[in-house]
């Protein structure tokens, strides 16, 4: 009967979501808000035709897709109220986005620019006031004593009695905590000798299928280390599937990464597991549209510019005006690289001689402030970064990103500690988090910390952040050498 009301919940929730949304296109095109408010009033009330049919087809079937997409509609008492409005915030914007799209489309004259504002307000407001409603409701209905559910925590150790604090702090989740499970006879021990611990142990793990008998029981939540407990952890998976009992793993801080990207798959009719998948398949595409149209965009403002390189490399120094060597990228794909030459032809040859001077000591790279190997023209172009303009050719192709860790030389990659191979793991680019940080003044351990923390939370946000602040960088000529 519970999952039952949860049910009609979400689904009541699904059409009062698309209603909204008519009620405020209607509204929108009906009363011309935009009209209003400079004053003036409706000429004459909205028309139909009978080609609207297909917009509004176009636009149901948009809204339906987007809310599904954007909105978890799930009755789980753990989604914070912050999480469900940014959702409701993000379904609502491209909601409106897509209004402009089909009226553009269809040519619905009372949809424009200057009335979306509205509609994207109401829905929201709406949106946001309806589910504060249901909350106060269900906040009300469990203080109460309705609508709760009895939770048994497995586990006596300070992940369980943190986790159970946090919830007996939050009424309003609707959850009586019956009791604790102890992983050990010294866990048991040592819980019932800790000052603080609420609650009483029921058992022991070994007689976790005894006190499901006796309990009432509607959901278990496991507190212990996946990493030393897992068998025993499927034993209380297989106990909650024989009873129908919901289980939710409450993992270590240290094991959040491991299960933030769990994610379910078929293959062949079988089930199959997968952690760390790609995630924000969307803002992967923008990055690459991005990518592609501001590297092609940049080719041709800046060709110019880079011919007249061209001519002054060639003018000044004997040899190729490109120079090209093997990279490697993403997932150890080897490439090849292209920049503007600035250095003498057998720059690679001499590396060995200057190997003694590298500035760079605790790491593979090779870093000199005053390199006699670098040409004339070569210092000016290394100084303000245009030697690397031809690397939008490797971003147009698709081996390299304008933002991303730097790409390096094989050898360099054989030299590189365990954790420093993370950096692998996304395209290289052309400008990253070091390079304007100080780029020649930077540690190469702090260097490959930066590549880390840049791939831990990487968003198109960020690149567009680091865009704009390479642009002063390369002005600045900051940390270039």
């Amino acid at each position: 009967m519970i999952r039952l009301r949860h049910k009609v919940l979400i689904h009541s929730f699904r059409v009062l979501d698309q209603l909204i949304l008519v009620a405020a296109a209607a509204l929108i095109i009906y009363f011309r808000p935009e009209i209003v408010l400079r004053g003036g009033t409706p000429t004459a009330p909205a028309t139909y035709r009978m080609g609207d049919m297909l917009g509004v087809l176009l636009l149901a079937l948009g809204w339906v897709g987007i809310f599904a997409y954007c909105i978890r509609y799930k009755a789980d008492r753990f989604i914070a109220l912050k999480t469900q409005l940014k959702d409701l915030v993000k379904a609502t914007t491209l909601a409106s986005f897509w209004l402009v799209i089909v009226a553009g489309i269809s040519s619905i004259r009372s949809i424009n620019t200057a009335n979306i504002l509205p509609f994207w307000a109401i829905v929201t407001l709406a949106g946001v006031v309806s589910r504060l409603f249901l909350r106060m409701m269900l906040m009300s209905a469990r203080r109460s004593g309705y609508n709760y559910r009895f939770l048994l925590v497995v586990g006596a150790n300070p992940r369980a009695s943190d986790v159970a604090s946090r919830i007996d702090a939050r009424p309003e989740l609707g959850y009586k905590i019956v009791g604790f499970v102890a992983e050990t006879p010294a866990a048991q021990d040592s819980w019932l000798q800790t000052a603080g611990n609420r609650g009483e142990v029921l058992g022991l793990l070994d007689d976790l299928q005894s006190v499901l008998k006796r309990e009432r029981v509607d959901e278990m939540i496991v507190c212990l280390p996946v990493e030393s407990r897992f068998s025993d952890i499927m034993k209380v998976v297989q106990l909650a599937r024989d009873l129908g009992i919901v289980l939710r793993l409450m993992p270590e801080l240290k094991d959040n990464t491991i299960f933030k990207t769990l994610h379910l798959e078929e293959f062949e009719g079988e089930n199959v597991v997968t952690l760390f998948r790609e995630q924000m398949l969307l803002q992967l595409l923008a990055k690459r549209v991005v990518d592609t149209g501001v590297s092609l965009a940049a080719l041709i403002v800046l060709a110019p510019l880079m011919i007249t390189v061209a001519i002054l490399i060639k003018m000044t120094s004997p040899g190729p005006v490109l120079f090209a060597q093997d990279r490697v990228g993403m997932n150890q794909r080897r490439f090849r690289i292209y920049k503007f030459r600035s250095m003498v032809v057998d720059a690679e040859a001499k590396k060995k001689e200057l190997a003694h001077l590298n500035e760079i000591p605790d790491g593979p790279a090779f870093k000199m402030k005053n390199d006699p190997r670098i040409t004339r023209i070569g210092r000016f172009i290394r100084k303000t970064s245009i030697d690397e303009l031809p690397q939008l050719f490797n971003v147009l192709h698709g081996e390299m990103s304008l933002v991303g860790p730097r790409p390096p030389l094989p050898d360099e990659v054989k030299k590189y500690e365990w954790l420093f191979r993370k950096r692998l793991s996304v395209k290289p680019g052309i400008t990253c988090v070091w390079q304007i940080s100080g780029r020649s003044n930077t540690t190469f351990e702090r260097w490959m910390e930066m590549d880390n923390e840049y791939i831990d939370n990487w968003s198109i946000w960020l690149d567009l952040k680091i865009l704009l602040k390479t642009v002063p960088a390369v002005l600045l000529g900051r940390g270039a050498s």
